[in-house]
C-alpha cells in the first residue's frame, strides 16, 4: 500500500480520455531484463502481456526470477533494460501503482492486531477514509471467509488465516489489478482450496489475477494462461490447457523382445524407452505410432496392448524445465 496515492477503480478509469489506457491488457512488459552486481542475470529478455480479467500464473523453479518480475512490476526494483506498462503507464510509476494490490510471500504482520485493526491501518496507509475502511474491512472480511476471526489476535492465527487476511489488505484499496506472490504456501489443503475459490470469485468481479506459484496443482486449476521462467529466461506462454503439453506419448506391451530384437528397435526408435516386454515412447504425431506397430509386426513380435500413456502435469514441466537447462549447457 501506498500513502497519498489517489485510488481509482474501473468505473472511474472508463471515464478517463481514451488515451490514457494503451490496450486490454492489463500488463505489457518488453524485453525485460534485470542483472544484478557480479553479472547475475535474474531476468532476460523477458517480454509478457496479461489481458484485463484473467488470471494469469507465473511458473517456475526457485530462483527463475519470478520474485524479481513481480518487484519490477510493482517499481521496487528496477529493471537493467526493457520497459513496459501496468494499463498503459510505465512501470514503476506512482501513477502505474494506483490500481494494485499485492500479497507479498512470507508477509509478516504486527503479531498484536486483530484483523480487524490490520486492516485499518494498512487502510490508514493507503491514504482511504475511514468510512470507506471500515465498510470495505466488513466486506472483505465476509469474501475472504475471517468475519469471526476479526477480534481475534493475529497470533493465534493459522498459516492460513494468515494468507486470508494478507489477501483481504492487498484488496483494500479495491485495485483492478492483484499480484499475490506464493498465496498458498505452507497453507493445508483445505485452506488452499478456499483461496483458490477466492481467486475465481474475484475474477467473477472482474478483477486481474498475476499469480506467482511454483504449485502446479493451483496454476492448473485456477489460471487462463501461465508463462514458464528459468534461469531468467521465458520458456514459454500461452493457455493454462496446453502451456506444457507433452508429445503424445503410447505404452506397447509385448509377449516378449529379445536383447538381439531390442538392439534393431532401438537403432529405429532410438527415443523410446524400453523394459523387458514394454516400450514407452513418444511421437511428434499420434499416426506415428503405426511406424512402430509395423516395425514390430514385421520382426515377429506379439503386440498385446497399445496404451495412450499421458503424462502428469509435473512430469510435463519437468520435461520442459530439463529441456531448456540441456539446450543452455545446463545439468538436468
Amino acid at each position: 500500500m501506498f500513502r497519498g496515492v489517489k485510488v481509482l477503480n474501473w468505473n472511474q478509469m472508463k471515464e478517463l480520455p481514451s488515451n490514457s489506457l494503451m490496450n486490454s491488457n492489463a500488463i505489457n512488459i518488453r524485453e525485460l531484463t534485470k542483472v544484478y552486481r557480479g553479472g547475475v542475470r535474474a531476468l532476460d529478455r523477458v517480454s509478457i502481456e496479461v489481458k484485463q480479467g484473467e488470471i494469469f500464473g507465473l511458473l517456475g523453479p526457485n530462483g527463475a526470477g519470478k520474485t524479481t518480475l513481480v518487484k519490477i512490476l510493482l517499481g521496487a526494483l528496477s529493471a537493467t533494460s526493457g520497459d513496459g506498462e501496468l494499463y498503459g503507464r510505465n512501470i514503476g510509476s506512482a501513477a502505474s501503482r494506483e490500481r494494485i494490490g499485492f500479497l507479498p510471500e512470507n508477509h509478516r504482520f504486527p503479531s498484536y492486531l486483530t484483523g480487524k485493526q490490520l486492516l485499518a491501518v494498512y487502510g490508514g496507509m493507503a491514504g482511504l477514509a475511514g468510512g470507506t475502511i471500515s465498510g470495505r474491512s466488513d466486506e472483505l472480511l465476509r469474501l475472504v471467509r475471517m468475519e469471526q476471526w476479526q477480534k481475534t489476535k493475529i497470533r493465534k492465527y493459522s498459516k492460513g488465516m494468515m494468507q486470508r487476511i494478507g489477501l483481504a489488505q492487498a484488496l483494500l484499496n479495491d485495485p483492478d489489478l492483484i499480484f499475490l506472490d506464493e498465496p498458498t504456501d505452507g497453507v493445508d489443503p483445505v485452506g488452499r482450496h478456499e483461496i483458490r475459490q477466492i481467486l475465481l470469485d474475484l475474477k467473477g468481479r472482474g478483477k486481474t489475477i498475476f499469480l506467482n506459484s511454483h504449485l502446479l496443482a493451483e496454476v492448473e486449476s485456477v489460471c487462463d494462461r501461465v508463462a514458464v521462467l528459468d534461469k531468467g529466461r521465458l520458456l514459454k506462454s500461452g493457455p493454462a490447457r496446453n502451456l506444457i503439453e507433452a508429445l503424445p506419448t503410447f505404452r506397447i506391451e509385448t509377449s516378449g523382445i529379445t536383447e538381439e530384437q531390442q538392439a534393431k528397435i532401438k537403432e529405429a526408435f532410438s527415443h523410446g524407452l524400453y523394459d523387458k516386454n514394454i516400450i514407452r515412447i513418444s511421437f511428434h504425431k499420434e499416426s506415428d505410432v503405426n511406424a512402430l506397430i509395423d516395425f514390430l509386426r514385421g520382426m515377429k513380435i506379439e503386440i498385446l496392448a497399445v496404451i495412450p500413456d499421458k503424462k502428469s502435469l509435473e512430469e510435463n514441466f519437468i520435461q520442459l524445465i530439463r529441456g531448456a537447462q540441456e539446450n543452455q549447457g545446463g545439468t538436468a
